[in-house]
């Protein structure tokens, strides 16, 4: 009797005790909970899906191009570059190229010193062609810098009013121009100097490269070039000097363009221009002159004669302390050419004064400290064109340039025709003074070698870009020109994205509520059902 009743109490509480077990497994199957477990699911798709499609495919618009124009006013004559560059810069510099480029009629604007308000005239024709090439929408916004070299220098110098008139003309003349008119400055021959090396390097991608993701990045290990300017006033001589120089001077600058800093040292020796040196070099050859009127010259070629007034070789500063006691601006002296290549070249080097230096190996000429000269170097403006008449360009070697040298300087006037590319008396006349010039200034003054000669390059571009300072100028000014954010087209507007954004946020969380609040009350309904088992059992 007592076994019957306790198989009875057994199957009792098992049959009460498996129903209790599965209500909450019960709860969870019903067809809510399923619901909400797939429309969380979705919405968390939903939500990783829009927001990879708004991060992912969006469309970067970048902003059009902006535009420079930069009048590089030598002492020779006016030349106006146009420069462009996208409207985000790299690193607060921009990656800026040559697009249009156009020579002023006329020679430079120092010689507008008597005629001040005649200066601007002569860039009518070229500013017209400039208008053509920029977009009229852009004019506004177009900025245009005048930087005057040497002979705005030397005009300055002799007469300061006359060249802050010659200035203010030409700020007047661009005032009434479409375009935004920034500055009309004589920059210094310093300045003149450090922008030369700007270009060169920025030519020969020596400050940015593209990566193999097309991203303009700084070449690793890549050596700057040294910058050899020769211009007709004065010529400039800059490269990255060693961090321990040998003195604290002010020929060595620190440069800092795309993030990175670079120690230069640059020099600039007015009056030492190819045009001002002839003068320089015209004027020695006076200076035994008493009553002839006619007077040898070994740098014109044989059968040359020519005839220059004593205000063409002494009217300039550089020349001033050489004119004769008895100057007289109107009296004319002739040369005839002998075309002596070796008197030619023992004559220009009185042009010089070695002997400042006293034998000191950091020492260029005129006393002026340099250091010793070092890595690869391209020569551009005076020096090419000089190169460029003996057929020669790039690298050669030293010898090779004596060599076409003397072979030029011994020719006949008449047959020089035949041997230029472009005849012109003025430059024709003077290329052997010029070869000569340049052979003392690189290697009696920068101290080149035969050795170290073929690592200049004579150069006058690089691609469709003009090697001048100009560029350098125009890259250093983009520091200052405030960079434009490129805009950004998303695929799904901003306000809808966030509206579905919340949505199905919002959907998400209730789902995971519900769910959360089925959990809780199933983990409730077991802890009763335990509670009542145990009484069961109890009794």
């Amino acid at each position: 009797m007592f076994s019957h009743l306790q198989l009875e109490g057994e199957m009792f509480t098992v049959l009460t005790r498996q129903p209790c077990e599965q209500a909450g497994l019960k709860v969870l199957s019903r067809t809510p909970a399923i619901i909400a477990l797939v429309v969380l699911f979705l919405s968390i798709v939903v939500l990783m899906a829009i927001t990879l499609i708004q991060t992912h495919q969006k469309e970067v618009l970048f902003p059009g191009p902006k535009y420079g124009i930069v009048l590089d006013a030598g002492s020779s004559r006016t030349t106006i570059y146009v420069y462009q560059w996208p409207a985000e810069k790299a690193n607060n510099t921009g990656v800026v190229s040559q697009s249009f480029k156009c020579n002023v009629k006329g020679s430079g604007i120092s010689n507008y010193a008597e005629n001040p308000q005649d200066a601007p005239k002569a860039f009518e024709d070229c500013m017209q062609k400039v208008k053509g090439h920029i977009p009229v929408s852009l004019h506004g916004s177009t900025c245009v810098y005048l930087g005057a070299t040497a002979g705005m220098r030397l005009l300055r110098l002799q007469n300061e009013t006359a060249a802050n008139e010659v200035l203010e003309s030409i700020e007047n003349y661009f005032k009434s121009q479409p375009f935004d008119f920034r500055d009309a400055q004589i920059i210094s021959g310093q300045e003149e100097g450090i922008y030369g090396w700007i270009t060169a390097n920025y030519l020969m991608g020596n400050f940015l490269e593209k990566s193999l993701w097309h991203m303009w990045v700084h070449p690793s290990g890549k050596e700057t070039t040294g910058a050899l300017d020769l211009g007709g006033a004065s010529t400039q001589i800059s490269f990255a000097a060693e961090e321990k120089v040998g003195l604290n001077t002010s020929d060595i600058m620190k440069v800092t363009l795309y993030g990175y800093e670079y120690t230069l040292y640059t020099h600039s020796f007015q009056c030492y221009g190819r045009n001002e040196a002839e003068k320089r070099f015209l004027a020695t050859l006076l200076q035994d002159y008493t009553t002839e009127t006619t007077l040898t010259n070994p740098c014109y070629p044989q059968n040359y004669i020519t005839t220059f007034t004593e205000a063409q070789v002494f009217g300039s500063l550089c020349t001033e302390d050489l004119r004769p006691e008895r100057y007289n601006p109107n009296n004319t002296i002739t040369f005839e050419g002998t075309g002596d290549p070796s008197l030619c070249r023992e004559k220009v080097a009185s042009l010089f004064n070695f002997s400042a230096c006293h034998d000191h190996e950091a020492c260029s000429f005129d006393g002026v400290y340099q250091p010793r000269v070092k890595g690869s170097f391209v020569a551009f403006a005076g020096f090419y064109y000089t190169a460029n008449a003996f057929n020669l360009s790039g690298s050669f070697s030293l010898h090779a340039f004596n060599l076409s040298t003397w072979n030029f300087c011994s020719k006949n006037w008449n047959q020089l025709p035949l041997l230029l590319p472009q005849f012109d008396e003025q430059y024709a006349r003077s290329y052997c003074f010029s070869a000569h010039y340049i052979y003392h200034l690189l290697v009696s003054g920068y101290k080149f070698t035969e050795e170290s000669w073929p690592q200049i390059h004579f150069k006058k571009e690089v691609g469709n870009s003009s090697i001048a300072w100009s560029l350098g100028y125009m890259l250093s000014l983009t520091n200052q020109i405030p960079a434009e954010s490129p805009l950004i087209r998303l695929p799904i507007k901003p306000s809808a994205f966030v509206g579905t954004l919340a949505f199905f946020a919002a959907v998400a969380l209730l789902c995971l509520t519900y769910l959360v609040y089925l959990c809780v009350l199933s983990r409730n309904q077991r802890r009763s059902q335990h509670a009542l088992d145990n009484m069961v059992d109890s009794e």
